[in-house]
């Protein structure tokens, strides 16, 4: 395990927190300052392995604890599996395919250096218990966070978690990126992939300077969705926070993270809610057929890089290189195209000669398309975009425009998650969280929605003996 004490003090001190929170404040808000304060604050890169269960780290220690204090304080009761057949069916292909995936995968792959050994029982296991912990904030947040007041708990907590988290990055851009190595004893990467143009990427407790710089994009996009809704964040103008997160975002010299920012920044502030979830529709299924283009040599990737290399070659060699081994990895993926190849890097492409790992995985697409197979990629990418489809519909029972406002502006931060997850493997349980909590709003929708019409199916005018001897009729 990685750090100095401090490290194993803050990760497995991390459960107070969260029982002091619960504590302290509403269930909604623990949930989402459980998960979000684990992102930020805890050490990247650090973790203690136990046999068959998942690595204990800043992503587990947080869902684990709000679980379990849910649990035991009585706050937490889930609900009734709902009628949402294609979710459930999504659900259990994600918590249960990796098991399959071990069963077919019981031969050892010999190499040039030795072998790389076979899947069995026990990786099926250890894999099912893996996604059972992954997938609790979506669980939570489904059962948790589905009322308006909570969609609106998200984007505060993402505005103010924005403000502070600037600081350090602030920081970091002008002093380098060293807080972690200062304060929990190692760093989580490489040092010089920090470096940009005489300043330096920000990482802070986030491991690499594009997940920090990704997650102020939604930082950024919070605020402004706050702002057309004319809502200050602790006495600050929320239009206000967004120029200053805006203007941090720009120093952090992140090209990918700044393009969002351009793109989706004046759509959450000017656009329609229709346009808006136009936008997070067309994203979702990009994403959803990403891997058919890929397969098929339908993705424009030269059309791209001959754009990107236009305005800097840097980026463009990078891009590249993206794509080359993504195709290296999508050729050994399709000789198991189903269930994948499980664990131990069986799905990555080596050297026949000498052995030696040739291939880069960057975007969690293929690193799951890889593992689990297209069946496991649709399973946790369908869980992931399945929201954004189903609230477009949800939103005309909302009883205001600003909680429309907040689900559109919702649905298109879960669809940037999304798309950033195929050039970036960088799938957190914040990401979970916030596509649970839009599953939960929709649900909560259609069945405040359903209530309505039964209670206009019942008679308004019935006898005593009738509503004592007679059952009301509830429409469908």
């Amino acid at each position: 395990m990685e750090g100095n004490w401090f490290a194993v003090a803050a990760l497995f001190s991390w459960p107070l927190v969260v029982f002091g929170l619960l504590r302290k404040v509403e269930l909604g808000q623990a949930l989402l300052w459980t998960i979000l304060g684990g992102q930020l604050l805890l050490p990247a890169g650090s973790a203690l392995k136990i046999a068959m269960i998942p690595a204990l780290d800043k992503a587990s220690i947080p869902n684990l604890a709000i679980l379990l204090g849910c649990v035991l304080s009585g706050q937490f009761k889930p609900a009734k599996i709902r009628k949402s057949g294609w979710l459930n069916l999504l659900l259990l292909v994600f918590l249960f395919s990796p098991f399959v995936t071990a069963q077919l995968n019981g031969d050892v792959i010999p190499m040039p250096n030795g072998v790389l050994p076979s899947v069995g029982l026990y990786d099926g296991i250890s894999s099912v218990i893996s996604q059972l912990v992954t997938v609790i904030p979506f669980i939570l947040g489904r059962n948790i966070l589905t009322t308006e007041r909570s969609t609106e708990q998200i984007f505060r907590s993402l505005a103010i978690a924005g403000l502070f988290y600037s600081l350090p990055m602030l920081f970091e851009i002008r002093m380098s990126p060293q807080l972690q190595a200062w304060i929990y004893g190692f760093m989580p990467g490489e040092f010089y992939q920090q470096a940009r143009e005489g300043s330096f990427r920000p990482t802070v407790f986030m491991g690499h300077g594009l997940i920090a710089a990704f997650f102020l994009v939604t930082c950024v996009i919070a605020s402004s969705t706050l702002w057309r809704l004319k809502a200050d964040i602790n006495g600050v103008k929320a239009g206000t926070l967004t120029a200053y997160l805006s203007s941090v975002l720009f120093l952090t010299k992140s090209f990918g993270a700044i393009l969002y920012g351009l793109a989706f920044i004046p759509v959450t502030r000017l656009s329609s809610i229709k346009v808006q979830f136009r936008v997070a529709t067309i994203l979702v299924a990009i994403v959803l057929t990403y891997p058919a283009t890929r397969v098929l040599d339908f993705f424009p990737a030269q059309t791209i890089d001959d754009t990107v290399r236009s305005i800097d070659s840097d980026r463009a060699d990078s891009l590249k290189t993206r794509f080359d081994n993504e195709r290296l990895l999508l050729d050994r993926a399709m000789e198991r195209p189903i269930f994948g190849w499980g664990r131990y890097g069986r799905g990555r492409v080596y050297n026949q000669a000498s052995g030696h790992d040739d291939s880069i995985t960057d975007g969690r697409w293929i690193i799951t398309v890889g593992q689990y197979g297209i069946i496991g990629f649709l399973a946790e990418f369908g869980l992931l975009a399945i929201s954004v489809c189903w609230v477009v519909s949800a939103t005309r029972y909302t009883a205001s425009q600003r909680d429309a406002t907040l689900l559109a502006g919702l649905s298109l931060i879960v669809a940037i998650n999304l798309v950033e997850l195929i050039p970036n493997s960088t799938l957190m349980p914040w990401t979970w969280l916030l596509e649970g909590a839009l599953i939960g709003r929709t649900e909560a929708l259609y069945a405040s929605a359903r209530q309505r019409r039964r209670t206009a199916n019942v008679p308004e005018h019935r006898s005593a003996t009738e509503s004592i001897t007679a059952p009301a009729k509830i429409g469908s």
